[in-house]
């Protein structure tokens, strides 16, 4: 058997990086923290967190965090079943789009107690990993087939209008949004791994414009995206509920309004914890449904 204040101490040190951020967390010195992960390392027989900055769990390090989650939350499950018990909030942590963030997850994590939740923001398309990986319990993903050991529910899509400011149109885009204008008018990216605007791009134009061919701001923030929109900075695709209302307004121009992109998204989870995160999940359903459009056929 593992000694639990082990394990939490490795997974404090693999989350926040360092022996002294982990020692805050658990409210110990940071002398105690490092005795703590050599004696499991010791009991392990190897290497569990590499020491640089920052520090990091091993694939051995990571299997023992991933064991540290499932028993706190199967040991909160069998509390809430045991009324003698009073189950300790436990911290649960899940990986989700930055966008699905900024829209519609708080309001469901909201409806949910007992839990801290420790977010993990990612793109819909690599938040699986994080899952595969077991460094988290749930993910939004925009995959439908789960990881080994999980399972999956169909959310919905998140549905993407390509909006810009009015002025920005007349200037970059006085024809509408042509490859021509598209090579040249500055777009907006959040980060390596979206390639929402290369996809919309290449539906539009039939393949003749791709990211290499127009320019693009690097913007990391949903409602960061909508500003700039809204500033004329550039053109992006945002979640249609976060520009719905400056649509509505002419604020903003959505630049093909028959030509709303859809992202699915399904909500995956650990099938051994299932139990424990279960309120979660049906709170995830409920709010995904006011929120996402049906998928698709």
């Amino acid at each position: 058997m593992f000694d639990p204040a082990q394990l939490a101490a490795l997974a404090a040190v693999h989350r926040r990086g360092s022996f002294d951020l982990a020692a805050a967390e658990l409210h110990v010195t940071p002398s105690a923290i490092s005795q703590r992960i050599r004696a499991l390392e010791d009991q392990a027989g190897t290497l569990l967190i590499r020491r640089a900055s920052p520090c990091s769990a091993t694939p051995a390090g990571l299997r023992m965090i991933r064991h540290h989650d499932e028993v706190v939350l199967l040991e909160r499950t069998l509390a809430a079943d045991l009324p003698q018990l009073s189950p300790r909030p436990a911290t649960l942590r899940i990986a989700v789009n930055a966008d699905s963030l900024a829209t519609w997850v708080i309001p469901a994590l909201a409806a949910v107690e007992g839990f801290l939740f420790d977010l993990v923001i990612d793109d819909q398309d690599v938040s699986q990993d994080w899952l595969k990986r077991g460094e988290v319990q749930a993910a939004l993903s925009s995959h439908a087939r789960p990881p080994q050991g999980c399972d999956s529910v169909a959310l919905g899509a998140l549905r993407y209008r390509a909006t810009a400011s009015p002025g920005y149109v007349a200037h970059w885009m006085p024809d509408g949004p042509t490859p021509e204008a598209l090579a040249r008018a500055p777009a907006l990216t959040f980060s390596d791994k979206d390639r929402l605007q290369e996809i919309w791009v290449d539906r539009q134009t039939g393949g003749r414009a791709r990211r290499a061919a127009f320019p693009s701001h690097r913007l990391a923030s949903s409602h960061g995206f909508v500003d700039a929109c809204l500033a004329g900075l550039g053109w992006g695709l945002n979640p249609e509920p976060l520009v719905a209302a400056p649509l509505a307004s002419g604020h903003l121009v959505d630049l093909s309004p028959s030509a709303p992109l859809d992202v699915p998204l399904y909500w995956q989870f650990a099938r051994l914890t299932a139990p424990a995160t279960a309120a979660l999940t049906r709170a995830i359903r409920a709010e995904a449904g006011q929120v996402l459009v049906p998928l698709a056929p």
